[in-house]
């Protein structure tokens, strides 16, 4: 059986789907993969063995220059690679009206969340074949379970069992293969210091933990004996960046990376402090441990998800808010986002210490 998925973005989005594809190709031998993919997450499904050919799409970049030639040069390539792909069916995992179009493109039965379970309940419309998934699941479980449905499966026992798979998951749930994942990437030297990547980068004002307690923190890390390391991906966070690592001796900024470059960085880490951000879900497929920071938004709906993450949530009884700007921000506000104010830096390293340290935390 061939399924193609759809499933384009975003980072976060993208990894939460393998586990699926990895109960998929335990539960169906010979089962394989096609995945419609934003091009700037291509790299994901290609690290998974069940999937065999990834197909990727520049909705984000094509919709800037909608009657450029270029873009309908590479619309006509797209068509094409879906159809040699021939599916036997069609999974949106996205629920979205981009998505649910672009499934319809492809000539094979689609199967997809119902108007209650789906982001965009129109979507729905699209598809021949509907599944209720609750909402107050983890949106890996909701994939998982909308899978299981679409390819007649029972899902595994241990998917049940925990929803936010502190207790179950693992590399292997997510089914990356890590020679495919750091095949090409640029090996990171190997020394005694620990690593400690530092994912400081995500998209909401909100969502960010303040720019002072990344320092303090830092500089805390770094007293300790770790070497802090900091990705970043514009300019925007390449400035954070210096100002992060600026008087922290051990801490050092890292050169731009592609997402190969990242994977291998967090590979080799002894753990990472993240906020709510797509690499925070890549470290968590790659099984490195994790403390990821939460403000406005839900960790128990979209937290990183496996057995050796760890999630502080602020209790403000505004949070989760699931809002961009904050209402409680004002000149006099001493901390940026307020409800940040209850996960400073002392308590975020007490915090990561405890976690690396339980046995089998630390990676060999």
């Amino acid at each position: 059986m061939r399924v193609l998925i759809v499933k384009t973005s975003s980072l976060g989005d993208v990894i939460h789907t393998l586990p699926a594809v990895t109960d998929a190709a335990r539960a169906l031998p010979g089962v394989r993969f096609d995945w419609v993919v934003e091009e700037a997450f291509a790299e994901i499904p290609g690290w998974h063995p069940a999937v065999e050919r990834v197909i990727p799409v520049a909705l984000r970049r094509w919709r800037a220059h909608p009657f450029a030639a270029a873009t309908r040069c590479e619309w006509r390539a797209f068509r094409a690679a879906l159809a040699e792909s021939r599916p036997d069916l069609i999974i949106d995992a996205q629920g979205l009206l981009k998505s649910a179009w672009l499934a319809s493109k492809a000539c094979a039965p689609v199967h997809g969340l119902d108007r209650r379970s789906a982001r965009e309940p129109l979507a729905s419309l699209a598809y021949a074949h509907r599944y209720a998934v609750p909402w107050s699941h983890h949106a890996v479980r909701r994939v998982r379970e909308l899978f299981a449905a679409a390819l007649g499966y029972a899902l595994p026992p241990e998917a049940l069992a925990d929803d936010d798979g502190a207790a179950c998951a693992d590399a292997a749930t997510y089914g990356l293969d890590r020679a495919r994942v750091l095949a090409g990437a640029q090996t990171v030297p190997e020394d005694d210091t620990p690593r400690l990547v530092f994912l400081h980068g995500t998209t909401w004002p909100t969502k960010h933990w303040p720019e002072d307690y990344w320092h303090d923190l830092a500089r805390i890390a770094c007293a300790a004996g770790w070497q802090v390391r900091l990705p970043w991906g514009n300019d925007a966070e390449r400035a954070r960046a210096d100002r992060i690592a600026a008087g922290a001796g051990g801490a050092q900024v890292l050169p731009r990376l592609p997402l190969a470059g990242l994977a291998a960085e967090l590979a080799a880490a002894v753990a990472c402090v993240a906020v709510d951000t797509g690499l925070g879900h890549l470290a968590a497929a790659l099984d490195v441990p994790a403390l990821s920071l939460f403000g406005p938004t839900h960790p128990g709906f979209t937290g990183a998800w496996g057995c050796r993450q760890c999630r502080l949530a602020t209790d403000l009884p505004c949070a989760p808010c699931l809002r961009k700007t904050c209402r409680l921000s004002s000149p006099d506000t001493s901390v940026e986002p307020p409800c940040f104010a209850r996960l400073p830096p002392k308590r975020v390293w007490e915090t990561l210490t405890a976690m690396v340290a339980k046995p089998g935390k630390l990676r060999s």
